[in-house]
């Protein structure tokens, strides 16, 4: 990965340094997997996806209201983890090292940091994880072992965040696979003019059960 507007990271990474880091528009990446170093981040453009604006494409969401993958939420954080940090999904290295795990594993513990899994068969076919802290939710990676699975759990989250009085989705970058879902790219200004109220926002991860049905994702998002 490029540097991206990055300082070392001199200090050893907490879970309570990782939060004020968030609140303050910054977050934690490693050059690769096997590096034991991390850096902390502050693009100056960043990734959001409005969740007024999420959009579902067509063929998307016909796979999401057929109930393709079961689609649960903190069933399998460690696994969902594990498999965002391995190669196996197609992808030379990741940015998760051993210092991301560790730090997120505790943020899981302690209610901040969650998962969203698809399954097929009994078996983690996609997923993502992330944090919230108040009405934001800063996504951190997303995988796929089937076609469409982490699409279809992105879809979820999104309808959870929606339901749950959310107001900020931070996908740190703009992809173009971000883009089809409505991810735009604003100045680091905007991006903290929206993070300081959104992360004083009362919002409710849960409001949503822990295994929604498809039907009921498309509902929050008023996608008909």
């Amino acid at each position: 990965m490029a540097a991206k507007d990055e300082t070392p990271g001199a200090v050893p990474v907490t879970a309570d340094l990782v939060l004020r880091a968030y609140a303050a528009g910054f977050f934690p990446m490693a050059e690769s997997r096997l590096d034991p170093e991390v850096v902390w981040v502050d693009p100056k453009k960043r990734g959001v996806l409005p969740l007024d604006g999420f959009h579902v494409p067509r063929r998307l969401a016909r796979t999401v209201r057929q109930d393709r993958f079961r689609v649960t939420v903190d069933q399998d954080f460690a696994g969902i983890l594990k498999a965002c940090a391995s190669v196996e999904a197609g992808r030379a290295d990741t940015w998760i090292n051993e210092q991301i795990v560790r730090v997120y594993s505790e943020l899981h513990e302690r209610g901040y940091a969650h998962s969203v899994e698809a399954w097929a068969e009994g078996e983690l076919a996609g997923g993502l994880y992330g944090v919230a802290l108040g009405g934001a939710f800063f996504g951190e990676s997303m995988f796929s072992f089937q076609r469409d699975a982490s699409k279809v759990a992105l879809v979820h989250l999104a309808a959870r965040l929606k339901a749950g009085g959310f107001t900020l989705l931070d996908t740190q970058f703009f992809t173009e696979h971000l883009g089809q879902f409505g991810t735009i790219e604003i100045p680091r200004a905007d991006y903290r003019a929206r993070l300081a109220p959104a992360i004083e926002t009362s919002a409710d991860f849960f409001a949503l059960p822990k295994e929604a049905s498809g039907a009921a994702a498309l509902a929050a998002l008023k996608v008909a």
